[in-house]
């Protein structure tokens, strides 16, 4: 009996979802356009059941490409609507369409001319009349036998958000690479198979300086930047040598005149350097073999173009070297 009813739900659910496709019409065009052309950020909002299906389309939004958060109407209207940008897109999702806290928020919204789509079943609710466009997520019946829990009606929102943010990504021309840099807390083998100059730090954050610099200035360069080294360039912005932590620690027990030294007098020089357009695995392939947490990155002309730190790989207190 139990599977019988496993699989009427999944029906159900699924005849919901299919219901969608005659429904998206101009109106999700003109959702496409006003998020295209938003200059700030998609905030979704929703409360109850639809406030949980409002965070998940935020979090997809952020990962593919469209900057987004999720904003809960009763602490919108308790302080929390100051984060709110007029350039800002706002996505209300509300199955009924009259749901009091979402719409004390729109009214809110309005009076700072800010663009609202709604996603709800009733399009002639408060708020779909309220909304710039109007996306339909009406379902023929809900799984819940009762008709109370929403079920097939948050599946189709969900579904529905998931369009949006596809239709978004590929406007967007969203890479692999792209969806990558978001994820750098994803698996080791997808974070390794990015380039490294995907993931390098460059200009300013790139801790350098030159060959006359003094060591206690170099020092101080190591310290701002944090990440164990400072590199020293020649005139041409070629990498000379490189100077550590470890260095700094072993340079003050062994001189008592740091003050009067440059960076040049006490670097390793002609440091091991990588390409960018080389594997991130490979990168962190020479690191194990040299047992090295930092490597810089050089152009095809062998100038300086940026530097390459573990975490920049791994992430911290991930990696082991294995010896």
């Amino acid at each position: 009996m139990s599977i019988k009813q496993a699989k009427e739900v999944l029906k159900i659910e699924a005849e919901g979802i299919l219901s969608l496709v005659d429904q998206v019409g101009p109106d999700f065009e003109k959702a496409v356009d006003l998020i295209m052309s938003c200059p700030s950020r998609v905030i979704i909002t929703g409360i109850g059941k639809s406030g949980i299906i409002a965070q998940k389309i935020s979090a997809t939004l952020n990962s593919t490409g469209t900057a987004s958060f999720f904003l809960h109407p009763v602490e919108a209207m308790h302080g929390d609507l100051g984060i709110v940008d007029p350039r800002d897109v706002v996505v209300a999702i509300s199955y009924s369409g009259e749901t009091v806290e979402i719409n004390m928020l729109i009214t809110s919204l309005q009076k700072r001319s800010i663009n609202i789509v709604a996603m709800t079943g009733n399009t002639d609710s408060t708020l779909a009349r309220c909304a710039q466009a109007v996306l339909n997520v009406a379902v023929p019946q809900e799984a819940c036998p009762l008709g109370l829990a929403p079920t097939a009606s948050t599946t189709a929102a969900l579904a529905m958000g998931d369009a949006l943010a596809v239709v978004l990504l590929r406007l967007k021309e969203f890479q692999v690479s792209d969806f990558r840099r978001n994820h750098p807390g994803g698996s080791l083998g997808e974070r390794l198979k990015v380039n490294v100059s995907e993931v390098m730090l460059t200009g300013d954050l790139v801790p350098k300086v030159t060959m006359e610099t003094s060591l206690l200035e170099a020092i101080k360069v190591l310290n701002e930047k944090n990440i164990g080294a400072v590199l020293i360039v020649d005139e041409k912005d070629k990498v000379a040598g490189i100077l550590t932590d470890g260095d700094v620690r072993r340079l003050i027990t062994k001189h008592s005149d740091l003050d009067k030294r440059l960076a040049s007098d006490d670097m390793t020089p002609t440091p091991k350097t990588i390409k960018g357009d080389i594997l991130a695995a490979d990168a962190l392939s020479i690191m194990q073999r040299h047992e090295i947490t930092t490597l810089p990155v050089t152009d095809h002309n062998g100038r300086l173009a940026g530097i390459l730190h573990l975490h920049d790989l791994l992430g911290k207190g991930e990696f082991r070297f294995l010896v």
